[in-house]
């Protein structure tokens, strides 16, 4: 999706923004959807306060500088439940999707109010999120996860094994991986600095697993005609180029479609669920481990993988003291 025109927003939003990105350190993912959400708002906030008298050509943006502290200031907070119900109705976004909305909209009114000033009051302070209900994380057990290393063959064996491998031992997201650098790896101290969400660095230690796989790719990583974007990078694609999110996508999709699971909802972000998972059920890892492992911000996020083993649920149930068959009272 390409990156969207910033140059017709409310000057407040590009503020907004511009805080996000270079105050918060948020990544420019996240602050182009944010983008998105608020110039979906204002499009309709204008469409409903202000509509204009003449219908815009089709594929024509509305340019929305003239919504200026006067008119943020007239928005109530009957007008954000309006927008979220078109959201819902009109455009038929799922309650994910319109969560991502309300957190964009609270986190705009709340820097404009609270930390500018520009207007008085937040007409998002008591706006709700709605709650959605858990689902579990779907995850490889581990005999398909050993498959899905084992099924792995071809000209890039090493760096589709060494992919794999990280992904199933380190839990790195996507983006993490294909910005791996070789600077980022100390084999020596067996290492490796991972760049996350808002440029957050961590350090992960390397397992025997990750070491091997890393030196047997290293020996064939290409080193000659590799593009200026490449000569740093760790893994390297079939265009001698840094590798992207999508050629390891294909590279994933491939290998699960070779060990049966293709089309069960399986994915690249679903081996990072597998690596906790496993983590969680097989070395008793703590969850603050976890978190601290994973990048995650909130211990919340992790402890969804404290829910997913049902075996040690049910062996916490049967080693209850009170499982006992009771004795009958006489009369």
């Amino acid at each position: 999706m390409p990156q969207i025109d910033r140059s017709l927003l409310p000057d407040r939003v590009n503020e907004y923004l511009n805080y996000l990105l270079n105050v918060k350190g948020s990544s420019a993912l996240t602050v182009d959807g944010y983008a998105r959400d608020l110039r979906l708002f204002f499009d309709f906030l204008a469409d409903k306060k202000a509509p204009a008298e003449e219908e815009l050509p089709t594929g024509t943006l509305r340019d929305l500088h003239f919504i200026d502290d006067a008119f943020l200031s007239s928005i109530a907070l009957r007008d954000i439940y309006d927008f979220l119900t078109y959201c819902g109705s009109a455009r038929s976004n799922n309650l994910t999707t319109r969560q991502r909305k309300t957190s964009a909209l609270r986190g705009f009114f709340r820097f404009i109010s609270d930390n500018m000033g520009y207007i008085d009051h937040n007409p998002s302070a008591n706006l709700e999120i709605a709650g959605s209900k858990t689902k579990l994380p779907r995850y490889l057990t581990l005999e398909q996860s050993v498959a899905l290393l084992d099924a792995v063959e071809g000209e890039f064996a090493a760096r589709d094994r060494c992919i794999l491998t990280l992904f199933l031992n380190c839990g790195l997201r996507l983006a993490e991986l294909c910005a791996l650098s070789l600077s980022d790896l100390d084999l020596t101290e067996r290492t490796m600095v991972v760049t996350g969400k808002g440029n957050k660095q961590r350090m992960l230690y390397l397992n025997d697993a990750c070491v091997n796989a890393i030196l047997d790719y290293l020996q064939v990583r290409p080193r000659d005609g590799l593009k200026a974007d490449a000569r740093s990078a760790l893994f390297i694609s079939r265009l001698n180029q840094r590798i992207g999110r999508q050629a390891v996508q294909l590279m994933v999709y491939r290998y699960l479609e070779k060990i049966g699971l293709d089309g069960q909802h399986y994915s690249v972000h679903k081996l990072r669920h597998t690596a906790a998972t496993l983590l969680y059920q097989h070395a008793n890892v703590d969850p603050l481990v976890l978190k601290e492992m994973l990048g995650h911000e909130n211990l919340s996020t992790t402890q969804i993988y404290t829910h997913v083993d049902n075996k040690q649920v049910r062996e916490a149930i049967n080693n209850n003291p009170l499982n006992a068959p009771q004795k009958e009272k006489k009369d």
